[in-house]
């Protein structure tokens, strides 16, 4: 999404606040962020980090008399944040805040080519942000590669090691999240080495929930067939 906008909100309570954004007008935050519930996985895999942040498209600017300087990414996790302040004033903003957002993500469109990699790559740097990283579900036809991630070392970018696993897979590791990201088949997928499992999706909880539905009821079953068993040899007695 663009950051430009030279609209100045400032309430009736004399507070300044970011600007109330269009939504984008493409399908890939819905397709890769939502409908895979990757927004929800995280939010649960965090939930006991107190003062965890994860959204998408909340604006981000050092300044907010600023309005020239908003960058808007498609996915945002901040930790130990004030969560009241954000709220309040509509998005992060830096000069108001101790720290910056722990990591940001943004998801290719056709309209956003280059821009992600080039202009807010260093924008996010600028910023301080950690890790900044990038999903291409086209695999590249609109990124510079279809997973690609950046660290902030001594004020700098320095890109994260994606290996490539097979001919429909990459990943690397994120230091901040603690998780693998993955480009499978151009879907996004976070791993967590620990537990050797995949962020479940809601469609894949609702299958694991319904497989333990199952395995209890089949352990029940056979609890009560071993019972009859039992007590027909005259051994339940």
């Amino acid at each position: 999404m663009t950051s430009k906008t030279t609209t100045l909100i400032q309430e009736a309570d004399g507070i300044a606040r970011f600007p109330v954004f269009a939504p984008r007008d493409d399908m890939q935050n819905w397709l890769h962020l939502y409908d895979s519930s990757v927004l929800t996985a995280l939010s649960v895999h965090f939930s006991e980090r107190p003062n965890t942040i994860v959204a998408s498209e909340v604006p981000i600017g050092p300044n907010l008399s600023d309005r020239n300087d908003i960058r808007i990414p498609d996915l945002l996790v901040a930790f130990d944040c004030d969560r009241e302040l954000i709220e309040e004033r509509r998005g992060y903003p830096l000069e108001l805040t101790d720290r910056p957002p722990d990591f940001v993500m943004e998801v290719a469109s056709p309209t956003t080519g280059t821009n992600d990699y080039t202009d807010k790559r260093l924008d996010y740097q600028r910023y301080g942000i950690p890790e900044y990283w990038r999903f291409d579900s086209s695999g590249g036809d609109h990124y510079d590669a279809a997973l690609a991630g950046d660290r902030l070392i001594d004020g700098v970018y320095e890109p994260v090691e994606v290996e490539q696993l097979d001919e429909g897979a990459w990943r690397g590791y994120s230091e901040i999240l603690g998780l693998h990201l993955c480009w499978e088949h151009g879907k996004l997928r976070f791993f967590d080495s620990v537990t050797e499992s995949y962020l479940l999706s809601h469609q894949e909880e609702a299958e694991a929930h319904r497989d333990a539905i199952t395995r209890a009821d089949r352990a029940e079953a056979e609890v009560q067939r071993l019972r009859a068993q039992l007590e027909e040899s005259g051994e339940g007695r």
